[in-house]
């Protein structure tokens, strides 16, 4: 296998920034999409059951009502050349003992029946009683970090072949799934917005990349 070399990956990293606004021009190209979007299919998740769904709004019309709760979207709604939504199942999917939990352990890890009934049991205490995930919104947000995974994973790939993008958490959480689910057909009961993804093509040089020396941030206890 052909390994991607260190100063490759750290060249992606300093490559990638916040972008603000971006070439409308510029239309990433299909199989570019997909393999960003594959990037974030392979992500990591605690307990491996995927909480997320992704929404690619392509459509002129829904990216205008989206404006209506993203007050840090509007320009990237109308520059960027893809725009991600990205979504985390709430406790209807993700709490220990639903249908969700039981249709992942069985028909994608395919996990035997005593297997299966054993790890439902350690996914209750961990929820229960080891991070305390006992009401609604704290579920959430434990699911929701999962999703940050994935979007992480996108950005990253997106930079390692020249692909700008923006991360968004600028919008009201209630207007904008309001609107998610009168215009875009999303389940709010079942899905939550947990945050906006913008690609596309730089229009402008970014600023200058600023950062606290590894040595603030990393202790190393020997």
């Amino acid at each position: 296998m052909n390994m991607i070399t260190k100063n490759e990956i750290l060249n992606a990293f300093k490559f990638r920034h916040a972008c603000k606004v971006f070439d409308k021009t510029k239309v990433i190209a299909k199989n570019d999409m997909e393999f960003i979007l594959e990037t974030a299919r392979l992500s990591p998740s605690s307990f491996g059951f995927e909480p997320w769904y992704f929404v690619v709004v392509q459509n002129k019309e829904l990216r205008e009502k989206l404006k209506k709760g993203a007050w840090g979207a509007t320009i990237k709604l109308d520059t960027a050349s893809h725009f991600v939504l990205g979504l985390t199942m709430r406790d209807f999917f993700i709490k220990y003992d639903s249908p969700y939990i039981q249709y992942f352990m069985s028909q994608i890890q395919h996990l035997p029946e005593e297997a299966a009934l054993n790890r439902r049991k350690i996914f209750k205490t961990f929820q229960k009683k080891d991070f305390d995930l006992n009401t609604e919104r704290t579920l959430f947000d434990w699911a929701s970090k999962q999703c940050y995974i994935a979007m992480a994973n996108m950005m990253t790939a997106a930079a390692m072949i020249g692909i700008d993008s923006c991360p968004i958490e600028g919008f009201n959480k209630k207007t904008s799934e309001e609107v998610l689910q009168k215009y875009l057909d999303i389940d709010i009961k079942k899905y939550g917005l947990s945050y906006m993804l913008a690609f596309g093509y730089r229009l402008n040089p970014p600023k200058d990349k600023t950062r606290r020396q590894l040595n603030e941030i990393v202790g190393w206890k020997e």
